[in-house]
C-alpha cells in the first residue's frame, strides 16, 4: 500500500475515533481554521501564517485536542492574500475560464511538517468548517472529482516533502512558491510536484559564480536543521570546491539555540580568517545569531544571503544594520502587480467568526488588542478597527516590487492556464460573445497535473511561465544589495541578475559599481586563506591545510611567472634566462675568452711575449751562429725548435675570441701539431747529445750515422702520426660551435664541442708520450762529464712540462665556462715558456754575458 495512502487511512480512523467517542466535541469545533470560497473549482493553499507550531500529540486520546500555532507572520499573509486576489482577478477575466468561477480553500500550515499534514488532510478531505470565511457551501456545479484538484504550497521544504510525498499516490498537483530544496526534484518520489520559484540548484550555481566572480574563493557557511539548508550548503560546498574555492568552517543553527551555542558559532565567526558568510536560513532562525553578532560589534564579514532571507524586512532594523549593510544575496525576480497594493489596503477587520485571520492580522499589524480577538494578547492596548493600513511600513504593505507574492500570483495563473485547455475553454485570442469551457464531465486530478505540465505562457509582465520535465521554472534571480537609504533605512538596490537559461559565461550579470560593500567599502572585499602569490612565485599546498590556503615558492633560475597566482612556473625559451626577480626572460649573457677582457689581454699579451723572446733567442743564435756553443747545440734544430715554440704561442691565440666552426676545427689540431714538432725537436737534440757523448768512444760511428736526413727523418715521423691523429679526428668526429645554457646564473657559454672527447686526450696522449720518451732519454744523460750539459736541461724543462699538463688535465675538467679555455692557454704558454727557458736561457746567458765561455775550451771544460 503506497505510503500517503496509510497515512490518510490512519488519519481517517483517527479523526472518526475522535467523533464517535462520549463526551467529545465536534470534528468541525477542533478543526484548522480556514477560508474559504465557493467555485466550480475549488483550490487549495497552504501557507505558514504562524511559524511556530505546537508540539505535536504522540498518543491517541478520546478526543482531538487543538492548540493554536503562534507567532503570526505578515508576510505569509500578504502570500496568502494574492492568493485570494489573483483567483478573483481570474474569476473576472472575461477570455481566461469564461463560464467556470474559481474558489478557494486556504489553511494555516503553521511552516511545520505536522500541522501542514492536518491541514492537507482537511483539505483533501472537502468539507467545510464552522469557522470559516466566505461561503462555505459546495456548489452544485462542481467540475473536479477530488474536492481540491491543485494545492498551491508551501513555503518551506521540509513540509512540503511531506505534503508532496502524500499527494503523490493521489496525482494531485502540488504547485509551491516558496520550496526551493533541491530534493524535490526527484520525480520518482515527488511525481505531482511543481514551482514556480526556481530550485536551490539554480541558486547554489548563482552563488558559486557570484563567488568566483568576486574571487572568493575562503568562505564560510552557516545553515538551519532543515532541507533547505542542509541540501543547499551540501551542493554549495560542492560546487564551490569544483571550481577551485573552500569552506573555511561550516556551523549549523540547533531549532532552539541556546545561549552558549550561539555564542560557539560567533566565536568561531570572529576567529575565522574567512570574511565572506554564506547563510541558508531563514530571518526567524538567524534572529538570535545576528542579535548577538550585533551585541559583539562584529563588522567587517560579507554576508552572503539566500533567497529566504534576502528581502526579509525584519533583519533591517536599526540593531542589525551595522553588521548587515552590504549584504549581498539572491532573491527571486519581482514584479510590480497592478492593483495588489489597493487589494492589501482594503482588509479590514471583523467582529465576525470568519475574519479570523484578519483579525490576526490586524492585531499583528498595529500591536493591539481586538474587543472580538481570540483573547490571547491582553497585554496590548485595544485596537479601534480604523486604523489605516497606507500609513504603517511593513513586509504586507511593501509590494514594489513583491517576490515571494508574485511566485503565488504566477501559481494561481499556471493553474489557470492548465484548467483553460483542460476544459478546452474558447480560446483567449477570439473576441466572440459566445465564449466558455467544457463543463459537460468532470475531470480528474491527474488530468489536469497533465495539462499543468505543459503550461507554457507568456504574463503581462513578459516573463515565460513554464515548467521543464522535473517540474522547475526558468530560473531567474535579481541581485539584491542592502543599502542605507539615507533616512536611517536600508533599501534592497537591486545591482545585477542570473539567468539560468542564459549561455554559460552570460548567466550573472552585475555592475560593481552599484554595490554597496560590507562596512561602506569602496573595493570587493577579499577573502582568501592566502594572498594570491605575486609575480615571480608560484603557488604550493600548505601541508595540512585546505588546497586554498596556499604558500608562494620562489621560481626556479630560468623559470618565470609573470602574473599573481601562478601555479606553474614557466621556463625560459631557449637562449634566454629569468632576470633576478623571477617575472621575465632576459636573453641570456654570451660569455666567450674575449680579446677585450682583462684576462685575455694578459693571455695574448703572454702569447705576443712568447713569440718575441723566441724572436730574439733565434736572431742572437743567428748571430752567434759561428760560435761554438751554437755550433754544439745544431743550430738547425734550435733554429726549428725555435719556430715550433713560437707556433705554439701563437696557437693559444686560436682558443680565445668568439667561437666559430674553423677556429674549433683548427685550434686542437695546431696545438697538437705545434707541440709535437717542438718535443719532436727536443728528442732529437736528446738523442744528438747522447750520441755525441757516445762517439767520443774507440770504434764509435753512431753520431755518423744518425746524421742531419735521418735527424730530420724522425722529426718529420713523429710530427706525421700526430698530424695523421687529429686528421682522422677532425674527419670524422669534429668540434663545433656551441651555446652551452647548463650553467644556472645567465650565462650562455660560448665554447667548442667536443663531439668526441676521446679524440682530445688522444692527441694529449701522443705528446705525453714523446715528452716521455724525451725525458728518459734525457735523464739517462744528465751526468754526462760536460761544462755544458744540455742533457740536463732538458730533463728539467720536461719535469715543468710534465708538472704543467698533469695539473692541467683536473683544472680543465672543473673549471667551468670560458675559464675552461682560459685553463688551455695557460697550459700552453707555461709549458711553451717552461721549454723555452730551460733550454735556451743558459745559452744566451753564456753567449751574451759570459763569452769567454763562448769557446771550444770552454764547452768541453779541458
Amino acid at each position: 500500500m503506497p505510503v500517503g495512502v496509510l497515512v490518510l487511512l490512519v488519519l481517517f480512523l483517527h479523526l472518526w475515533h475522535s467523533e464517535s467517542g462520549s463526551g467529545c466535541a465536534r470534528l468541525g469545533e477542533f478543526a484548522p481554521r480556514v477560508l474559504e470560497l465557493d467555485g466550480d473549482v475549488i483550490l487549495g493553499g497552504l501557507f505558514p501564517l504562524h511559524y511556530i507550531a505546537p508540539e505535536p500529540e504522540h498518543a491517541f486520546t478520546d478526543c482531538v485536542q487543538h492548540r493554536r500555532c503562534r507567532g503570526f507572520d505578515l508576510r505569509a499573509f500578504r502570500w496568502f492574500m494574492t492568493m485570494v486576489f489573483a483567483i478573483e482577478e481570474i474569476n473576472r477575466h472575461p477570455s481566461m475560464l469564461p463560464g467556470v468561477k474559481l474558489g478557494y480553500r486556504i489553511l494555516d500550515s503553521c511552516d511545520h511538517v505536522h500541522s501542514s499534514l492536518q491541514s492537507m488532510f482537511s483539505l483533501i478531505n472537502g468539507s467545510s468548517s464552522a469557522l470559516t470565511e466566505g461561503s462555505v457551501s459546495n456548489s452544485p456545479h462542481c467540475l473536479s472529482k477530488a474536492p481540491v484538484p491543485a494545492v498551491i504550497g508551501l513555503a518551506s521544504s521540509t513540509p512540503t516533502r511531506a505534503v508532496a510525498h502524500t499527494f503523490a499516490p493521489f496525482e494531485i498537483p502540488l504547485v509551491s512558491y516558496f520550496a526551493t530544496c533541491t530534493c524535490l526534484t526527484d520525480k520518482r518520489i515527488y511525481p505531482s510536484f511543481l514551482r514556480t520559484v526556481p530550485s536551490d540548484v539554480f541558486q547554489v550555481r548563482a552563488l558559486v559564480q557570484l563567488m568566483v566572480h568576486l574571487d572568493w574563493r575562503w568562505v564560510s557557511t552557516l545553515g538551519t536543521e532543515d532541507d533547505y539548508s542542509h541540501y543547499g550548503i551540501q551542493a554549495f560546498t560542492e560546487h564551490l570546491e569544483a571550481w577551485g574555492g573552500c569552506v573555511a568552517f561550516h556551523r549549523t543553527i540547533p531549532k532552539v539555540p541556546t545561549p552558549a551555542q550561539i555564542g560557539t558559532i560567533v566565536d568561531a565567526l570572529e576567529a575565522s580568517t574567512a570574511r565572506v558568510v554564506v547563510v541558508f536560513a531563514t530571518e526567524g532562525q538567524l534572529m538570535g545569531l545576528l542579535s548577538e553578532v550585533a551585541r559583539r560589534n562584529l563588522t567587517g564579514l560579507q554576508w552572503v544571503a539566500s533567497e529566504a532571507w534576502v528581502t526579509a524586512r525584519v533583519l533591517t532594523a536599526p540593531e542589525f544594520q551595522h553588521v548587515l549593510s552590504g549584504t549581498l544575496g539572491f532573491s527571486f525576480r519581482g514584479a510590480n502587480i497592478s492593483g495588489l497594493a489597493e487589494f492589501l489596503l482594503r482588509v479590514r477587520p471583523s467582529p465576525n467568526p470568519d475574519s479570523f485571520f484578519t483579525n490576526l492580522f490586524w492585531e499583528e499589524q498595529f500591536s493591539c488588542r481586538l474587543p472580538y480577538g481570540d483573547g490571547e494578547v491582553l497585554d496590548r492596548p485595544l485596537c479601534t478597527g480604523l486604523e489605516e493600513l497606507g500609513q504603517v511600513e511593513s513586509s504586507y504593505t511593501s509590494v514594489s516590487p513583491v517576490r515571494v507574492s508574485y511566485n503565488v500570483y504566477k501559481a494561481v495563473y499556471a493553474i489557470g492556464h492548465a484548467l483553460h485547455h483542460l476544459l478546452q475553454c474558447t480560446p483567449m485570442e477570439q473576441h466572440s460573445d459566445h465564449r466558455g469551457c467544457n463543463s459537460e464531465s468532470q475531470f480528474t486530478s491527474g488530468q489536469l497535473l497533465h495539462h499543468l505540465r505543459k503550461v507554457n505562457f507568456t504574463n503581462q509582465f513578459g516573463e515565460k511561465v513554464s515548467f521543464d520535465h522535473n517540474g522547475e521554472p526558468v530560473p531567474l534571480y535579481d541581485i539584491i544589495n542592502w543599502q542605507q537609504n539615507g533616512q536611517g533605512g536600508v533599501r534592497f538596490q537591486r545591482v545585477g541578475g542570473y539567468d539560468g537559461s542564459a549561455p554559460p559565461g552570460q548567466q550573472l550579470q552585475m555592475d560593481k559599481t552599484l554595490i554597496e560593500w560590507t562596512g561602506g567599502q569602496k573595493q570587493v572585499p577579499v577573502s582568501l586563506c592566502s594572498l594570491p602569490c605575486p609575480p615571480g612565485t608560484r603557488q604550493a599546498p600548505r601541508p595540512g591545510q585546505p588546497h586554498c590556503c596556499l604558500d608562494c615558492l620562489p621560481c626556479a633560475e630560468g623559470e618565470f611567472t609573470n602574473n599573481s597566482g601562478a601555479t606553474e612556473c614557466i621556463r625560459c625559451p631557449l637562449y634566454y634566462w629569468s632576470n633576478p626577480e623571477r617575472v621575465a626572460c632576459v636573453a641570456g649573457v654570451e660569455e666567450f675568452l674575449s680579446f677585450q677582457e682583462i684576462m685575455g689581454i694578459i693571455l695574448v699579451t703572454l702569447s705576443l711575449l712568447g713569440v718575441a723572446v723566441a724572436t730574439t733567442i733565434s736572431v742572437i743564435f743567428f748571430l752567434f751562429r759561428a760560435t761554438p756553443i751554437v755550433k754544439a747545440n745544431n743550430s738547425e734544430l734550435s733554429f726549428l725548435l725555435l719556430l715550433s715554440l713560437k707556433l705554439c704561442f701563437l696557437c693559444s691565440l686560436g682558443f680565445m675570441g668568439r667561437p666559430s666552426l674553423w677556429a674549433c676545427q683548427i685550434r686542437q689540431a695546431a696545438f697538437g701539431i705545434s707541440f709535437v714538432l717542438c718535443i719532436s725537436c727536443i728528442l732529437v737534440k736528446t738523442i744528438v747529445v747522447l750520441l755525441a757523448f757516445s762517439s767520443t768512444l774507440p770504434g764509435s760511428s753512431s753520431l755518423k750515422r744518425f746524421g742531419p736526413l735521418r735527424q730530420r727523418v724522425v722529426i718529420v715521423a713523429c710530427t706525421a702520426g700526430q698530424t695523421f691523429l687529429c686528421m682522422t679526428w677532425l674527419a670524422l668526429a669534429p668540434p663545433y660551435p656551441f651555446k652551452n645554457t647548463s650553467y644556472r646564473d645567465g650565462r650562455i657559454v660560448l665554447e667548442c664541442k667536443d663531439v668526441w672527447p676521446v679524440g682530445f686526450y688522444m692527441v694529449l696522449g701522443y705528446i705525453g708520450l714523446l715528452s716521455c720518451v724525451c725525458f728518459v732519454l734525457a735523464f739517462l744523460g744528465r751526468k754526462l762529464p760536460d761544462t755544458f750539459n744540455e742533457a740536463k736541461l732538458i730533463t728539467f724543462s720536461m719535469l715543468i712540462f710534465f708538472a704543467v699538463w698533469i695539473s692541467f688535465i683536473p683544472a680543465y675538467n672543473s673549471t667551468p665556462g670560458k675559464y675552461t679555455v682560459a685553463v688551455e692557454v695557460f697550459a700552453i704558454l707555461a709549458s711553451a715558456f717552461g721549454l723555452l727557458f730551460c733550454i735556451f736561457a743558459p745559452k744566451c746567458y753564456i753567449i751574451l754575458l759570459r763569452p769567454e765561455l763562448n769557446i771550444k775550451k770552454g764547452m768541453t771544460g779541458k
